[in-house]
């Protein structure tokens, strides 16, 4: 597992190289992140289609295997506000293993940013597709529900 850097773009070889390209990401970002999820459908598949909005702070997963649909984090809260847009990969791709991390306040539990990275199983690439600050009071039950 490592990723690797190809023309200012990150791809890994696992879904585990995920979380290294996040904390790359959010160390740029600031706040670093520290607790994450893989996400998985109840059918077993870890592969699914992404729409999100980053304003509304909304990830929903699409299972292609199965037909599940299921907002990530506290997303189902948001998503009435959400304008959600299809995630593709730069290759066209639009399946993806996805990866849920959070940043959290000092000495607490409470969630204080959350970003949504995803591997494009078709080409490699990984990267943070999407990033916002988040409020959620437990970061433990916001992951468990990726």
């Amino acid at each position: 597992m490592a990723l690797r850097r190809d023309n200012n773009q990150y791809f890994g070889e696992t879904q585990a190289d995920i979380r290294d390209e996040l904390i790359r990401y959010s160390k740029l970002n600031g706040y670093v992140a520290e607790h994450f999820a893989d996400a998985k459908c109840k059918c077993g598949s870890t592969q699914f289609e992404l729409v999100m909005d980053e304003d509304a702070g909304v990830a929903v997963r699409l299972c292609p295997s199965c037909g599940e649909e299921h907002g990530m984090g506290d997303s189902d809260d948001y998503a009435d506000e959400a304008d959600l847009c299809i995630a593709e990969c730069m290759c066209g791709g639009d399946r993806f293993e996805i990866t849920v991390g959070v940043s959290l306040y000092v000495d607490s539990h409470d969630v204080r940013w959350l970003y949504v990275g995803c591997r494009c199983p078709a080409c490699s690439l990984t990267g943070c597709y999407g990033d916002w600050k988040n409020e959620f009071n437990d970061y433990q039950q916001l992951l468990a529900n990726v």
